[in-house]
């Protein structure tokens, strides 16, 4: 479910298309000297801990364990890539952030890592900012998005969960979100609402990503 954009019965079909291929593991990168060449179009997900990042990107692909979660929230801190055979897509997966219980090292690590990527990649055309619908966004995503600001990379909200809150509350947290991205430097201004578990909005974001990867 878009709030902000209809897509066309092409562009959804496309989208459908580019990930009905086989997605698979490429790699995965603790530091900018392993990054895979940079090559195809990339787009980056993020969001904090237990948001529904690896849900969404194992909804998008079709496969169920593509991205794996781990067993200790916001220990992983490692840039995961996912590609298919012919198309111009890589899919990222950076590390939650927000986990409470983590230690300052491995927070600082976190965000030198992403920062050098963001800065550092000239194949990366969009962050996806995951917000999750029930709690909106908080603190250590404005954070986020101050340094995907000063990285100059554009990023886009999409909700997840979103049957997990009222049509009328998701409504509300659309309006309020789309004014706070109306300040920011480099927010995308269209919002996408999802929920991996009903697989409501996924097709939407198909399309948008398979805009990215081809126009």
């Amino acid at each position: 479910m878009s709030e902000d954009q209809t897509y066309s019965p092409e562009d959804l079909e496309a989208g459908r298309l580019l990930f009905a291929r086989p997605w698979e593991f490429l790699t995965s990168v603790t530091d900018m000297a392993n990054l895979p060449e940079a090559a195809d179009t990339e787009i980056a997900f993020a969001g904090r801990s237990n948001v529904g990042k690896s849900s969404l990107i194992n909804a998008l692909t079709g496969r169920k364990g593509l991205a794996r979660t781990s067993s200790t929230p916001g220990r992983t801190q490692m840039l995961n890539f996912f590609v298919a055979p012919e198309t111009p897509l890589t899919i990222v997966d950076m590390p939650g952030y927000g986990y409470a219980q983590a230690p300052k090292d491995l927070v600082d690590a976190w965000t030198r890592l992403v920062f050098s990527y963001l800065r550092g990649r000239p194949n990366l055309r969009r962050v996806i900012l995951l917000i999750d619908s029930r709690h909106g966004i908080k603190a250590n995503d404005l954070e986020t998005m101050e340094l995907l600001d000063k990285a100059a990379v554009v990023y886009q909200v999409v909700l997840t969960k979103a049957d997990k809150i009222k049509p009328p509350q998701l409504a509300r947290l659309i309006t309020e979100t789309r004014a706070l991205l109306a300040k920011r430097i480099a927010a995308h201004p269209e919002i996408i609402a999802t929920s991996s578990e009903k697989n409501k909005g996924v097709d939407d974001l198909r399309a948008e990503l398979f805009l990215l990867a081809t126009q």
